[in-house]
Parts: C-alpha cells; structure tokens; sequence
C-alpha cells in the first residue's frame, strides 16, 4: 500500500535564457508516460478542488502560474505541500487522497496523468478510501 512517504516533489529540468525559461518534461522526468492532460483554472477565492483518490492512476500537478496547497492523506498521515515554482511538480502515486486549495489569484494548475478518464478508478467518498486503504 502507498503512503505519503511515496509522494514525491520532482524538479523539472529549466533552460534559463535572457529571453526567459523553459521547462521541459519527457524521458524519465516522471515515471510514466502522460495518456490525460487537464489544467486547473480561475478556481474561485476559498474554493477546494480534488477530494478524491486514485486506485491505480497516477498523477504530476504543476503550478504553472501561482500557487495553490496540496493536502494529502494516505489513510493514517497528512501532509500539505504548497506549488508555487512551475520547475517544480508533485507526483502523486495510486491510493493517496489529494485535496487542492489556498488557490492565489491567477493560479493555473497543470495535471498529467498515467491514464485516461475512468469513473471505476476514483474514490470520491473518503469513508470508502479509509476502507480502500485498510483491505
């Protein structure tokens, strides 16, 4: 079973130029190769997005713009990560439930995911996801 410990920060690799920077994300960046892409965006002041599990899809969150927190619960611990450099990504492995929110004014938040959209992989109830993780 994953745990928090298995979340990881990954720095991505930036080009600096006077004419500005640039990010890139292929190779071995991230351990999978990103079948889903989406972005978070205009996310009004308070509101919270996520609140939800995967069972086995992964997935990488980058503040592209801004900054937001990620809190994340793995069924016995908690910890907040806050993304605010878009070099910088978070890797969220299977079976950890996410919850985004603190969104700054003009935050964009950019999802790469291991899989396409499939309703059967989320936990959307956290009461299920405490028995997902105690099988």
């Amino acid at each position: 079973m994953t745990t928090n410990t298995d979340v990881q920060v990954i720095e991505i690799p930036k080009i600096q130029d006077r004419r500005g920077n640039l990010s890139v994300i292929e190779g071995e960046t991230i351990p999978f190769v990103s079948k889903r892409v989406y972005y978070l965006y205009d996310v009004p002041s308070g509101s919270k997005r996520g609140g939800h599990a995967h069972k086995k899809q992964q997935e990488f969150l980058i503040a592209l713009s801004g900054s937001f927190d990620v809190v994340l619960k793995d069924g016995k611990s908690l910890e907040t990560i806050t993304l605010n450099k878009p070099n910088f990504g978070l890797l969220i492995v299977d079976g950890i439930w996410r919850e985004l929110k603190n969104f700054s004014s003009g935050a964009v938040c950019l999802v790469l995911a291991s899989d396409e959209f499939d309703e059967e992989d989320y936990i959307r109830e956290f009461k299920e996801f405490k028995l997902f993780k105690n099988r």
